[in-house]
Order: C-alpha cells, then sequence, then structure tokens
C-alpha cells in the first residue's frame, strides 16, 4: 500500500526503494500487480441491544410520514417490548430516517404609505435597572416612535398607540401586535383569523378608526421591522400616515 501511496504522490521507483528499504525490484512487481495489496476483510457491525427493534423503528416511521414520532413516544413503546436501555441509543439510530425540513424562505413583506404601523414592547437594563420600552414602527418608512415606561399594563399600550399616533400625525390602516395578554384574550376564539381583543383595545381601535391584527405565534420575522429597531437612532417621523 506505501509503495502504490508514494507512486501516486510522484515518488521515483529509486526513491520510494530507499524510502522503504526494500529493493527497486520489490517497488516494480508491486507496481505491477497491483493483486498483491493487502485485503483488509470488512469490519463487522457490533450487535446492539436496540438491534432487535430496528424492524419495529422503521416500519413505525415509515408508518407515520409525513408526521415524525418523537424518540419519547417510540422508547414507551419498545420498552413494552423488552427494550431495558435508555433514549440516547434510540435517538443516534433514528435520527438518520428523519426527514430533511426544508429551510423556511424569508420573503419580504413591504406595505403601503399609510397601511400599517408594528408595535412591540422591549425590556432596556441600564445599570441594573429594567426600564421598559413601547416602540412604534411604520411599515412603509421604518419611522419609529419609542415611549419609556416601567410596567408593560394594558393602559401603557393604549398610551404607547395614542402618543405615536400623535408624534406621526396620523393613523395607519392596521396595527399589527404580539400575542400579549394585555392586548389579545384568546387567539381564534370566534374562528380562524377572528381573535378575542381585550376591551381597551377595541375601544381604541374604534376612536382612532385602525384595524388590530396580531402576528402569527412563533414567527418573530412577522414582526421583523419593528425588531430590527435599535434604539441608537431614530427615524424621522414622516407624511405617511392619514
Amino acid at each position: 500500500m506505501d509503495i502504490h501511496v508514494l507512486h501516486r504522490q510522484g515518488f521515483s521507483i529509486r526513491r520510494i526503494a530507499k524510502q522503504l528499504g526494500i529493493s527497486r525490484n520489490t517497488v516494480r512487481t508491486y507496481l505491477r500487480n497491483k493483486e498483491k495489496l493487502s485485503v483488509y476483510p470488512e469490519r463487522q457491525s457490533r450487535p446492539t441491544k436496540l438491534g432487535p427493534y430496528h424492524d419495529y423503528l422503521l416500519s413505525r416511521i415509515e408508518a407515520a410520514k409525513p408526521h415524525w414520532i418523537p424518540a419519547t413516544v417510540l422508547l414507551r413503546e419498545i420498552k413494552v417490548l423488552g427494550y431495558e436501555c435508555g433514549i440516547t441509543m434510540l435517538k443516534e439510530h433514528i435520527k438518520q430516517y428523519r426527514p430533511t425540513m426544508p429551510a423556511d424562505p424569508v420573503v419580504r413583506f413591504e406595505t403601503e404609505p399609510g397601511e400599517q404601523m408594528q408595535v412591540d414592547f422591549t425590556t432596556i437594563t441600564h445599570h441594573g435597572k429594567r426600564i421598559k420600552a413601547f416602540v412604534a414602527t411604520l411599515g412603509y418608512s421604518r419611522a419609529t416612535f419609542v415611549r419609556f415606561t416601567e410596567r408593560e399594563r394594558q393602559g401603557d399600550w393604549i398610551a404607547g398607540l395614542e402618543e405615536a399616533f400623535e408624534y406621526f400625525g396620523g393613523v395607519p390602516k392596521e396595527v399589527l401586535f404580539d400575542n400579549e395578554k394585555a392586548i389579545i384574550i384568546e387567539r381564534d376564539a370566534y374562528g380562524e383569523g377572528q381573535h378575542r381583543w381585550n376591551s381597551a383595545l377595541l375601544a381604541a381601535a374604534k376612536k382612532y378608526n385602525f384595524k388590530p391584527k396580531a402576528c402569527r405565534p412563533y414567527r418573530a420575522k412577522t414582526k421583523g421591522k419593528v425588531e430590527r429597531f435599535t434604539l441608537q437612532a431614530l427615524p424621522k417621523p414622516t407624511a405617511e400616515v392619514r
């Protein structure tokens, strides 16, 4: 094997013979006859305590497609069948069958002027003191308003909205909220997309004539404009809202 490796690297027969301490004829013999290469038997995999359950696991995974069965569920099932080991070995075995989820494509969502305002609360820590900040960002221009407060109560949301409208000089058609209890009591309470809103928010929406809208749970990108805001640079208000 060493002879063939050195020969592929460009070594001459003389240099190979000298480096390996063998005759040049020996080098020539092995280069001409590749059958003289050592053949190593394939290493047999060691049996594991999970081995007897491989067929069962594969059949369960195939039957559940396109859904994925958690390892905890499969562990409970094979323990009934006699498996006595832990979950680590099981997870290592079934990960080869787990489908690769395609990356969620990021589509830049833009709104027309005066269409949408995104709002949220963030927490700022300064010298050990925590301060709440109500942040409102216009969807089209990214102009941003910030109001600092000590708490994040229902009244703070409403006050933040009112001061943001005054700051921007108008009201957008819709306001996009997160799923905070101070704002939305129950998602899809009256059907998909028909949420049960806080009564104070509904009163404010009627007063200022805007439509409240909730972003999808676990989809931080939905409110990406307000969440990308940094306190270091506050955009100036624009004549975007009606």
